[in-house]
């Protein structure tokens, strides 16, 4: 095949995986709609919503944290791609999360919210992480990562801060009931993503430029694309 058609039908192929992506992150989305409109959401629907947006926020997150993994042990390279998307999906799902609270807990009283995140350690950790995650999906475009340079890098790396105070925020909502089955899966999830994370960092030899990383790390366009990035 020659390089333009075989180039051409790679960006046709990263096309419809894209969709695909994109149309399965939606599905927790449209799973709340379904449910609400079946009158479904269990007999507490507001918990309901808030915990279906807060896991999926964190499960986005997870699943974006661990497309350099799977980029290195398998080779799928192709999912350095799919990365920006995905972070900005766990981005979307926090949003949701945070709109759930704001809007069908304290139904936008914002004297209690303020009141609510000084006074509740699980509110304070996950509004920190929210907060931390803005500048994130704001600077996730080609051309902030050239305007920002180095400094873009250390930025990004907020990333892993931002999994272990989602996790902390989850497991401290969890301790009233003493339900931690959940919660501790998720840190299992982050502690290998960030042991393998700090194995490769120092298995670097000294020297050598670090590899670009941040969950929110845009992609380059698929024709001119250098060997895949983290």
């Amino acid at each position: 095949m020659r390089p333009a058609a075989a180039q051409a039908r790679a960006q046709r192929e990263m096309r419809a995986l894209r969709a695909v992506v994109f149309a399965l992150a939606l599905v927790p989305l449209a799973r709340l709609f379904a449910l609400g409109a079946l009158d479904a959401l269990t007999a507490n629907p507001v918990e309901f919503v808030q915990r279906s947006t807060g896991t999926w926020a964190l499960a986005m997150l997870c699943i974006t944290l661990a497309v350099t993994p799977l980029r290195r042990i398998l080779g799928w390279n192709r999912l350095a791609r799919l990365r920006r998307m995905l972070g900005l999906f766990a981005f979307f799902y926090a949003c949701l999360h945070l709109l759930a609270y704001a809007w069908l807990d304290q139904w936008f009283d914002w004297s209690a919210i303020v009141a609510d995140v000084l006074e509740r350690p699980f509110i304070t950790v996950g509004m920190t992480a929210f907060l931390l995650l803005v500048p994130l999906a704001a600077t996730s475009t080609n051309a902030m990562m050239r305007r920002l340079g180095r400094r873009w890098q250390e930025l990004h790396r907020l990333v892993y801060a931002i999994a272990v105070l989602a996790v902390l925020h989850y497991w401290w909502h969890k301790a009233g009931k003493h339900d931690f089955a959940a919660p501790l899966a998720w840190a299992l999830v982050v502690a290998g993503l960030l042991a393998l994370r700090l194995t490769w960092h120092w298995a670097r030899p000294p020297g050598s430029p670090p590899r670009r990383q941040g969950s929110l790390a845009p992609s380059p366009a698929l024709p001119r694309s250098p060997p895949e990035r983290e």
